[in-house]
């Protein structure tokens, strides 16, 4: 009984001295891993303390004679710290840099990823490294790899000059030591690069600051001297060096001309304005034939040319000289000067180019303008001949197709009588043709509109479903000819939206218009419109031929049809290029999802935007006055509104247009601008200016496209020639002058 008993007592004083062990070993981890973090917090910018305490703490803890802390790069662990080591040691192992082999016990740790040692380098058969041995003295060797997340950065080594094993508590700490000093290793470099991160980014900011400065001084002044100065000044304080010029190029009489100096005495830019800088004989000229900057670190023991010796003989020692280029063609020089010899690095070359680029741009503005200088009066009578053709062209194209659209409209609704088979077969044709040629040319001048900025977008609010209905009644006909099913599908939470009308409209119609034209008979045409956050997605979905993948972005290219169909499938081919444009204007974007054989979706989104309510226009019928001196416009502008139980008084020039007004006082005024006399811009400045007529509305309808114009003097709508009679009715409606008639579209 007393056995067990002093047995048991025994083995609990064993449990808790193996309890204390555990106890010591946590101790010391804990204070190895609080030495280095406290280390890095005190010196983060300072590697050597950081390293020194690792070391210092690791040949401590692990009760070691000596400790190194190695860094592994391009495949070699190189020491990078070491206590208790012989210089002589320090010096030879940094000489010879240790390979991840299994030679050395760091590179076993390395290979596999754990802490190992070596009871006695001298019985390993498979140490290599008796070199090492020998310098160092070491017997008993342990180590530990550094890792961040499972890539070796270093190694973590301790030795013992005696055959001393290291237990399974020191092997425990200096793992979890190799640990702490991998991140605080990898915590040095971080801060490192924060801070060389940090300085790039503040020269970085000076430099992006310098070429604002430039940018806006080429495209906000004409005075190039001052755009000039402002570049070579910026050159020199950006590139760190003395003095700078920059030179126009003579193709005439191959030489450079000093055309602005910085930081260089008023005696040395007469001589250098004096002197022949020759594109063949200078080294300015050898760096605008190669196309790339020459630096010369020393003029002094360079050979001299004109310009390089008036330079040197006025004390400046070292230059890079930058070619100006534009498309391969010399522009001219950008020079930049230091009294002092040296090299010039790749850096600063890089960033003097940026400045040529600026000095090209500010060089050519200035031969441009005085071209246009000594041109000017050739160009204005250039200008007006070429105003005066697009007009007269445009007059010439828009009114005969107002006539041929209209009147074959007119006469397809048997206003004028019957009509036998063939004669309505030839209308349409006529009819058609009429639009085709109609909607190609206003296709044309809408993309040319748009890619020269000046398509001009009016957003009211309306109700989106009853777009996408009215649409969608355009092409129902056509449709059901084919047997095609085509159906709108609004989403929830969507009613009204605010966008240009008539463009979302024109986008809308050319969707639907592909997908029945490519969509065979008995398939269906989709057209809906959901809310996707605060967006509204509207996809028209077709189960046509489909895109194939090579075309999905070349149809939306001008003149392009991508394969959907035969070569004689109808069509401008340039739907889809001036849908995506619209779309882009709108603050949209377009996207296409297409299979062959399945179909294709066609979808683009509109930006949601708030705008108050619109006020719904009182339904009334009034009397209108027609001021319009070309007598088929006249003649179809009266047969449109002869449907309109609405009183017509006509007048063929401004004049008379005015006193028409003045004594009808109609419900509203259709106005061409283009009048006998005084033109339709004067006619309206009138109406507004006077109180009797000034709340008359006033709808522009001519060849002339300034709706901007028309609106800014107050009109309350704008129609382009050829005008159909929905578009015509519909203004009226707009502006409260005729109620819904049966059978037209709201």
């Amino acid at each position: 009984m007393g056995g067990r008993a002093l047995a048991g007592s025994a083995a609990t004083e064993v449990e808790q001295q193996r309890l204390q062990g555990q106890l010591a070993a946590l101790t010391d981890q804990f204070a190895a891993a609080n030495e280095v973090l406290s280390a890095v917090g005190r010196s983060a910018g300072d590697p050597d303390t950081v390293l020194t305490t690792i070391v210092e703490s690791a040949c401590r803890l692990c009760r070691s004679q000596a400790a190194q802390l190695y860094l592994f790069e391009d495949g070699n662990y190189r020491l990078s710290k070491a206590v208790g080591m012989s210089a002589e040691s320090i010096r030879y192992i940094t000489d010879h840099p240790i390979p991840m082999d299994r030679g050395t016990l760091i590179g076993r740790a390395g290979l596999d990823r754990t802490t190992q040692q070596i009871a006695d380098v001298l019985a390993d058969p498979d140490y290599s490294r008796q070199d090492l041995q020998q310098v160092g003295g070491f017997r008993t060797t342990m180590g530990a790899p550094m890792l961040i997340d499972d890539e070796v950065v270093g190694a973590l080594c301790v030795w013992r000059y005696e055959v001393s094993p290291f237990d399974q508590r020191e092997q425990d700490l200096v793992t979890a030591f190799a640990g702490q000093a991998a991140m605080a290793v990898n915590s040095v470099k971080l801060v490192q690069q924060l801070e060389a991160r940090g300085a790039e980014l503040a020269r970085k900011v000076g430099e992006l600051e310098a070429l604002r400065e430039v940018g806006e001084a080429v495209t906000s002044s004409l005075d190039v001297s001052k755009v000039l100065a402002t570049i070579a000044k910026h050159a020199v304080r950006i590139s760190a060096t003395d003095g700078g010029s920059i030179m126009e190029y003579d193709e005439v009489q191959r030489q450079f001309l000093v055309r602005s100096v910085y930081r260089t005495e008023q005696g040395v830019i007469e001589r250098l304005r004096a002197t022949r800088i020759h594109l063949d004989e200078t080294l300015v000229g050898r760096a605008a034939k190669l196309g790339r900057p020459l630096a010369v670190p020393d003029l002094g023991t360079a050979e001299l040319d004109p310009h390089l010796a008036v330079l040197y003989e006025a004390g400046w020692r070292s230059l890079v000289a930058v070619p100006l280029l534009r498309e391969g063609q010399i522009v001219g020089s950008l020079v930049v000067r230091r009294k002092r010899p040296g090299e010039f690095s790749a850096e600063t070359l890089a960033l003097l180019e940026m400045f040529a680029d600026q000095s090209t741009l500010a060089l050519l503005n200035a031969q441009l303008y005085r071209e246009l200088k000594q041109s000017s009066a050739e160009l204005e009578v250039a200008s007006r001949h070429k105003s005066e053709f697009l007009a007269s062209m445009s007059h010439e194209l828009r009114t005969p197709l107002n006539a041929v659209l209209g009147f074959s409209e007119v006469l397809l609704e048997r206003m004028f009588g019957d009509l036998n088979e063939r004669q309505e077969e030839y209308l349409r044709d006529i009819h058609g043709s009429g639009k085709h040629l109609l909607e190609l040319l206003n296709e044309i001048l809408d993309l040319s509109k748009v890619e020269a900025g000046r398509m001009e977008l009016e957003y009211t609010t309306f109700p989106l479903h009853r777009l996408l209905d009215n649409t969608a009644a355009m092409l129902r006909e056509r449709a059901t000819l084919h047997g095609i099913d085509l159906r709108v599908e609004v989403g929830p939470g969507i009613d009204e939206v605010y966008a240009d009308e008539l463009r979302l409209k024109q986008v809308v119609l050319n969707l639907m218009t592909n997908a029945v034209k490519f969509t065979g008979d008995g398939g269906s045409v989709v057209v809906s419109a959901t809310r996707v956050g605060a967006e509204v997605h509207i996809a028209v979905t077709d189960t046509g031929r489909g895109v194939p993948p090579e075309d999905r972005e070349r149809i939306f290219e001008s003149f392009q049809q991508g394969g959907r169909g035969p070569s004689q499938e109808e069509g401008t081919g340039l739907g889809l290029t001036l849908s995506r444009r619209i779309v882009e204007l709108l603050g949209g974007r377009m996207w296409l999802e297409s299979e062959v054989g399945v179909g294709s979706t066609f979808g683009f989104s509109l930006r949601s935007r708030e705008n108050e309510d619109r006020p719904d226009p009182a339904r009334t019928v009034g009397d209108v006055v027609v001021i319009e001196d070309d007598r088929p416009s006249l003649d179809l502008i009266t047969a449109y509104l002869s449907g309109a139980a609405l009183q017509v008084t006509v007048a063929g020039d401004g004049q008379s247009g005015l006193d028409a007004v003045r004594r009808v006082r109609p419900a509203a005024v259709l106005l061409d601008i283009r009048l006998p006399g005084i033109d339709g811009w004067a006619v309206l400045q009138a109406l507004k200016a006077e109180a009797a007529t000034r709340d008359i509305p006033v709808i522009i309808v001519s060849i002339v496209e300034e709706r901007a114009r028309g609106v800014a003097l107050g009109a309350a709508a704008y129609l382009v020639k050829p005008v159909s009679r929905d578009a015509l009715l519909q203004a009226l409606r707009a502006v409260g002058v005729v109620a819904d008639i049966e059978g037209e579209n709201p």
